[in-house]
């Protein structure tokens, strides 16, 4: 499967996309945002361009994109009145996903997000937004995507946990999966699974953090923000569980005749949460960037008006996995699929608590 041609998150506005069912990512990247903001201030303050280079990576599509890149904005217009320029530095801002994502509803965004900028600055004489220029720049982030030491800051949410591939270590020489009875990493799982899922991460990160390091100028910051696991084992009751309970739903599919066994035997998922140490290991490898700050956080449990915790979930999963899995097994099984994913999401949590784990790591480009 060709992942960069396949995953997409769920465009448009309707009652199942990624727009309507982001609320978990928004309120983790909520909790951390004064980081973010502080750190795009220091970079502002530290280099003090006249035009400011900013991407998002893995921005998807939705009110959480625009809204990430109106804080930071907003936060280097403040900064900007506090040194001698005393004016705000031209934006370029890049919006970046695969070539997949749903780029028209951040356009058809715009004209609101420009309208927000004139008022915000009562600048009606000047249009109140001629120094900024937003563009999408379509691609993987794993690999080059910007000319040399044009950025300055680089924000990535929830994304960098997604692989460039189903790792190929996960199948042996005549194409079997290694992984049965699992689609992650579990304790079904031999140890060559997770070390195949291991040397992907790592051989990812990698290139991100090589890729970045050309396209950044010195001092230039990146704020990233990726789901990972709490300890060194993958068997626990965090994100790969998760998946553990998606795999148990596409087995009870099989019982009713809506999945085929070997069709379930065959598919794995382009995921890894890596531990802190992990991180650690693959970014300070990298010699061009100073981490700053590595912290682990959870977000509180909340559920949606009129829907238990386990349907929130499934219909955020479905938002995000719909591409892959209806590429996979088809259209037909998708509606059952998360609505029996969601029913044993909440008959787990009625058992005992489920903790996603998320990571907020800060770089500085030497």
């Amino acid at each position: 499967m060709d992942v960069e041609k396949v995953f997409h998150m769920t465009g448009g506005v309707g009652e199942t996309s990624y727009s309507r069912n982001s609320s978990l990512q928004k309120k983790a990247s909520d909790k951390v945002k004064h980081i973010t903001l502080e750190s795009v201030e220091e970079v502002y303050v530290a280099t003090k361009p006249k035009s400011i280079g900013i991407a998002d990576l893995g921005c998807s599509s939705g009110p959480n994109t625009l809204s990430n890149i109106k804080d930071i904005l907003d936060k280097i217009e403040t900064a900007s009145r506090n040194t001698i320029q005393k004016s705000a530095p031209e934006f370029r801002v890049f919006l970046n996903d695969l070539p997949t994502n749903d780029f028209n509803a951040i356009f058809q965004a715009l004209p609101e997000f420009h309208e927000w900028l004139k008022q915000k600055r009562n600048d009606q004489e000047n249009g109140g937004t001629s120094n900024i220029y937003v563009a999408a720049y379509p691609g993987s982030f794993y690999g080059r995507l910007f000319p040399d030491h044009c950025l300055h800051f680089i924000y990535s949410s929830y994304s960098l946990h997604w692989l460039s591939r189903v790792p190929p270590g996960l199948y042996d020489e005549q194409g079997n999966s290694l992984n049965k009875n699992s689609i992650y990493i579990s304790e079904h799982s031999p140890p060559e699974v997770s070390e195949a899922y291991f040397d992907q991460f790592q051989e990812d990160f990698s290139l991100f953090l090589n890729s970045r390091s050309d396209e950044l100028v010195s001092g230039g910051k990146m704020v990233l923000i990726l789901l990972g696991r709490e300890g060194s084992t993958h068997v626990d009751r965090g994100n790969a569980f998760f998946w553990k309970i998606l795999y148990q739903a596409l087995s009870n599919l099989i019982s009713k005749g809506e999945v085929e066994k070997e069709k379930l035997d065959s598919y794995e998922v382009h995921f890894y949460a890596p531990c802190k140490e992990e991180i650690e290991e693959v970014a300070r490898e990298n010699e061009c960037f100073e981490v700053e700050r590595l912290e682990m956080f959870e977000i509180e449990k909340t559920i949606g008006k009129g829907m238990s915790y386990g349907t929130m979930v499934a219909m955020t999963v479905r938002s995000i996995q719909e591409s892959m899995v209806a590429h996979h097994f088809g259209d037909a099984i998708v509606e059952d699929l998360f609505k029996e994913y969601g029913r044993l999401v909440d008959e787990e949590m009625a058992k005992e608590e489920i903790r996603p784990i998320t990571f907020l790591l800060v770089l500085r480009k030497q």
